[in-house]
């Protein structure tokens, strides 16, 4: 297939700057993939759609403060936005006279990608605050930096501390501190609980405590898996032929639990549904031709498109993606391409709000 398949054009009101005011008030499209049907309603209306004994499955990531702001030694401002560590450590100032009056180092090591004001050598020093600073030491394969942290205290609660939301480029932020705070809250789920994505599970943004208890309450089983959202997930696809494309691999991990629920649900004709699509990844990583699911932990680069044989996930919970993003191709996989793209003019003619912070989408 085009890359072209998959572009739809957006008024940039549209994309949501800010949370609604209270999770589970969002706006719901109801998607039937076997009609087209659609209705609009509010998240918070989610348990009406489900049945007793059904599964539905959650992403308990949680979002690292990986944007940094610093300096360099020559003043110019540097942003940094951490991926993965790649090294950890502490080491000692040595032995002998004084020794004893110096402190040992705490040393993380990241890869991370870097903007600068001016160009980046490597060795290069950065400043994040008074109390930690780094150096930029080469450039990998892949077109990352290596990123060396030293403190002579550990090292991440500083970067809790300085540490902003990696929120996507296309969600405007002037620096004001209140709003840092509050995007460190509400860029993450309720059920967060595994730190290591650098973007949210952003169709999870939506539940509320209240919500998924009313969802229990209802004999849901709510079941957890890990995948860590990294930068393969929002690498522009570049290839006019799509099938060329590439997904970076990520971390992911289906416990035992949640494969035998997965399981069991199927054989008795029970649905599973997806909180979004790092979950559906995941979950069609590790099922077998058969249709069993089998627990699993490992990397996935997985990249679902049309034609993709789904023997996992019978329903799905998303936001509304991007245009020609791996995103929008895997709910055209899941619903089909047409649908999808008519399910997205009627949102816009009805001014839903997209993307990461926008309204969701249920497909049934």
């Amino acid at each position: 297939m085009k890359l072209q398949d998959f572009d739809y054009r957006l008024p940039k009101r549209l994309i949501a700057q800010q949370p609604a005011p209270v999770r589970d008030q969002a706006r719901l499209m109801v998607l039937d993939r076997r009609t087209g049907s659609r209705d609009h309603r509010r998240f918070s209306d989610l348990p009406e759609y489900l049945h007793p004994e059904e599964v539905l499955v959650i992403n308990e990531t949680k979002v690292l403060p990986a944007r940094l702001i610093g300096k360099k030694e020559s003043g110019g401002k540097v942003e940094i936005l951490l991926i993965r560590k790649w090294g950890r450590g502490e080491t000692g100032q040595g032995s002998g006279e004084g020794a004893e009056e110096r402190k040992a180092e705490s040393i993380d090591e990241w890869e991370c990608l870097v903007q600068s004001s001016g160009k980046l050598r490597p060795k290069t020093r950065v400043h994040l605050d008074e109390e930690l600073s780094g150096e930029l030491v080469e450039r990998t394969p892949a077109g990352l930096w290596k990123l060396c942290l030293k403190d002579k205290v550990p090292v991440d609660p500083h970067l809790r501390r300085i540490g902003s939301s990696p929120l996507p480029p296309y969600i405007r932020r002037n620096g004001d501190r209140d709003m840092r705070i509050r995007d460190l809250d509400r860029y993450q789920t309720v059920y967060a609980r595994k730190e290591g994505a650098i973007a949210a599970p952003t169709a999870g943004l939506h539940f509320t405590e209240a919500l998924l208890d009313e969802i229990r309450e209802k004999g849901v089983s709510i079941l957890a898996l890990t995948l860590h959202v990294s930068i393969g997930t929002f690498r522009p696809v570049k290839e006019q032929k799509i099938e060329k494309h590439r997904l970076e691999p990520e971390f992911f991990e289906v416990p035992l639990e949640t494969a035998g629920a997965v399981n069991e649900a199927r054989l008795s004709g029970k649905r599973v549904l997806a909180v979004g699509t790092t979950v559906t990844r995941a979950l069609e990583s590790c099922v077998d031709e058969y249709g069993t699911l089998r627990a699993q932990r490992g990397e996935t680069g997985l990249f679902i498109l049309p034609g993709h044989p789904f023997l996992a996930v019978d329903g799905l919970i998303t936001n509304f993606h991007l245009p020609r993003s791996t995103l929008l191709m895997l709910v055209s996989a899941f619903a089909g391409r047409e649908l999808i793209l008519a399910a997205y003019d009627e949102a816009i003619r009805k001014e839903y709000r997209f993307y990461s912070y926008g309204d969701a989408m249920l497909i049934l």
